[in-house]
Parts: structure tokens; sequence; C-alpha cells
């Protein structure tokens, strides 16, 4: 019996050149004028992934919402896309809020193992966001390469999420701080150790000061790290969109990324052409690529044990913070902190690679946290109960 989830292929494949063409899919009248030779919904969605030039993350992300898609379709409409109306997508958006329990697996299984499952719970308002606007995108093009007629998702709203007026997922210079002392107290009595911990050193330096996302750093190579010889060194990131950004890399960071690279038999110095992983597996004797997931872990285990050290200090509001923090703390930290301090948004908005300004204001909260400070001056001379 094949399970419900059984794989699909989804790897990418290129489109046809633009020109007309006449397919036959199934029972369905052949098509004039179409764009596309794929003869299945699953065709056309590998047709889709490797339309565009996505990114590796931004790939496996539309693998990951497509195959949940066309699983569903399958299984709980019954439907093909051709059969699929507007009420079928908002009903798919409902889904996502709460799936049914078969669906889901707390376990990370291989996509090509029996236990594998498309949800590891109910998706937040943030992910049912991203899942329906990959699935839009999907129709948008089956209608434009003409494997459909209409797209019933044109009609249908994205998800809805409350927007916040403050970004606060911070961590104040002295969390950071705590962060580093928790990394150089962890004791290496292993070869293994020492990799891990110099590592991690360097992750949470790069985090910290360039801002960049989770997945722009794991997905570099050691040659992305150069100067031209003039005293200034770079980091070379591929961000959202495949573009790519060069971002200022300071002299702490440079320190920890040649202990790094030294902790693994590797010369202090790299190259432009050097190709081996940004991020290395502390474990075996092959250099190996870390995971998303896997860099995100590490980060998290070093909150942890600096939120034990705010704790013993007695700095509740920096263990609390610790305690809920994530990599991508570190990039919203970098961004208030440089705001703060009167960088202009422009240059803060090109290093963090926002498409809109507006996107990178949300970081300048100078004008609050002044007000904040005179209404207090007030109160205090006052000395108002």
């Amino acid at each position: 019996m094949t399970s419900k989830f059984a794989l699909i292929d989804l790897e990418p494949v290129t489109t046809l050149p633009l020109t007309s063409v006449v397919v036959s899919s199934g029972g369905d009248q052949a098509g004039a004028g179409r764009l596309t030779s794929a003869r299945s919904d699953s065709e056309l969605a590998r047709e889709y992934i490797g339309h565009g030039e996505l990114s590796p993350a931004s790939r496996a992300n539309s693998q990951k919402e497509l195959f949940r898609f066309l699983t569903w379709c399958r299984e709980e409409a019954g439907k093909t896309l051709r059969e699929l109306t507007v009420a079928d997508i908002n009903s798919y958006k409902d889904f996502l809020r709460s799936p049914p329990p078969d669906w889901i697996s707390t376990t990370k299984w291989p996509r090509n193992d029996a236990r594998y499952r498309p949800f590891s719970g109910p998706l937040s308002d943030a992910s049912r966001r991203q899942a329906v606007i990959a699935v839009k995108g999907f129709l948008r093009f089956a209608e434009q390469t003409g494997y459909l007629d209409r797209n019933p998702g044109a009609l249908v709203h994205h998800v809805r999420i409350a927007s916040a007026a403050r970004i606060t997922r911070y961590l104040s210079p002295d969390a950071i701080r705590l962060a580093l002392g928790a990394v150089d107290r962890r004791e290496a009595l292993s070869q293994a150790a020492i990799r891990r911990r110099e590592r991690d050193r360097f992750l949470l330096l790069a985090y910290t000061h360039t801002g960049a996302r989770l997945s722009e750093i794991v997905g570099a190579d050691m040659g992305a790290l150069y100067t031209e010889g003039n005293g200034r060194w770079w980091l070379d990131v591929t961000g959202k969109g495949n573009k790519d950004r060069r971002l200022p890399v300071p002299p702490d960071m440079l320190e920890a990324f040649r202990r790094y690279r030294a902790a693994f038999g590797l010369t202090p110095q790299t190259s432009r052409g050097d190709s081996t992983p940004m991020v290395l597996s502390s474990r075996g004797t092959q250099l190996q690529r870390v995971t998303d997931e896997a860099a995100a872990d590490a980060m998290k285990a070093v909150f942890a044990d600096a939120a034990v050290a705010a704790d013993l200090l007695g700095d509740a509001d920096s263990a609390s913070a610790l305690r809920q923090a994530s990599a991508h703390w570190l990039r919203h930290s970098m961004l208030t902190n440089h705001a703060n301090n009167g960088v202009q948004l422009k240059t803060l908005q090109d290093t963090a690679g926002h498409a809109s300004i507006v996107t990178t204001a949300a970081y300048l909260h100078k004008s609050d946290l002044e007000r904040h400070d005179e209404i207090m001056a007030s109160v205090n001379g006052n000395n108002i109960v």
C-alpha cells in the first residue's frame, strides 16, 4: 500500500523557451499557446521550482510548501489543480491552522522515510502566510503558462498577521557579552569540543556584527570572507531573491574566524577561491557544512548557557531574553543598536538587504528611548509617588 505521504518528485527542471506548444493532459482538451510542457500537477511544480534561479534555501522551502499543498489536494480535497475553486484554497488556509494528527510528527524524519509527516504541529499565522504566498505564486505561474485557464488563488486574501509596531526581539550588549563569556568558559577536553567552541564563538560574533540571516552565513563558503588589501575586510552573502551583499567585518570577528580555522587544522588566512563551507560540523574528520537547523541549535545552546550565567548575576532581564533568543535576534539587535547610534537608514537597509526602507525604519527606537528617559527624569525630579 502506497503511503499517504509518499515522496513526490519536486526536483527542479527548467521551463521550455517561451514559444507556444501544444500538449495533452489526460482527458483534457489540448491547449494551444501554452508555455509549459507539464502533463501533471507535479511536473508543473518541478518547472515552477526550476523557474527564477532560486537559492538553495528558497528552493527547499518551495519544495516543502508544494509537497504539502499537492498532497492536500490529492488526499484531502480529492482534486487536481484544474478542479480547485476559491473555496478550496480558503479551506487549505484553514487546514494549515490545525492539520489532522496523522499529518503531524514531532520527529523530523527524512522526506523519503515512511514515517515522514509534512508538519510538526499547527502553523503560526506568519508561517501560514508564507505557505499561502507560496501556493498563490505557484497558481499564478500555472495560469501564466496556460496550464490553468483561471487562477483560483487570485481571489484569495493573504493570511493576516498582527503587525508589531516595534522590533522586540532584542539582546542588549550585556546579554551578548554574557553569551560570549558562556562560549569562552566551555571545557574543551577533546578536539571536537575545541572545534565546537571556536566555531560557535565565530558564529556568535558573525551574527552579532553583520546582522546576516541564519542561512546567509551557513550557505557561504570561507572564501567569502576577504580583504581587497586596504585594511577593510568583507563578508559576501547571498540573501533573499538571490541578491548578493557584502558586509563589513570588524577585527574581533576576523580574529574569531582565524581561531576557528586553526581549530579545524586550516591556515588562518583564506583565499577568495576557498570553497570550504563557512560553517563546519565539529564532528568527524571531513569538512562538512552544517544545516541551518544545526547552526540555529548551536546558538540556542549558547544562549541557554548564558541565561544561567545571567541568573547567577541576578540579571533577570538578560536571563529572560536569552532563554527566548535565537540567532535571528542578533540580526534585530545589530540593526537596532546601529539605528539608535545614528547610522543612516539607507546604510542599514543596504546592510540588512531589506527591499523597503520602511522595514528598516522599524528598528529606529531612539526617539522613544529619549522620550522615556525624559519622562523618567521628570518623575524622579518631582518625587511623584
